[in-house]
């Protein structure tokens, strides 16, 4: 894995630099719109701090950071109306992974069926 990026577009969006569409921030995370959804929610959630992956985010963080990230993925989740009809986690790790950012983020997909195979995420025309 890289080095942690001060300058990814995650660490630029939590400093301020670049705007994004907020749906929750805590003291443990930012949770935010993505600008190319693959649902009709698609919802970014980051932990406050320098983390590349899930593996450097369980290995460093201090424990209470651990907790209160996924704590506020759960509270995203249940504030957007997901928890009843259902929703997608996903966590990429590496380039094999599909990790493009490396900053340690969780999707959160919702508001429509999702298909049970994880193979694949689903393709263009199959976002809304």
């Amino acid at each position: 894995m890289p080095a942690y990026d001060r300058n990814n577009i995650f660490a630029r969006i939590l400093r301020g630099e670049l705007p994004c569409r907020k749906v929750h921030e805590d003291e443990f995370a930012l949770a935010f719109h993505d600008i190319n959804p693959l649902a009709p929610v698609h919802v970014l959630v980051i932990p406050k701090g320098e983390y590349v992956s899930q593996a450097d985010f369980c290995a460093e963080a201090p424990a209470g950071q651990v907790v209160g990230f996924w704590r506020a993925v759960a509270k995203v989740a249940r504030d957007l109306g997901l928890e009843p009809e259902g929703y997608r986690l996903v966590a990429n790790h590496g380039p094999n992974g599909g990790q493009l950012v490396f900053h340690f983020h969780v999707h959160l997909f919702g508001g429509r069926p999702m298909s049970h195979r994880m193979g694949n995420m689903p393709k263009t025309d199959e976002r809304k």
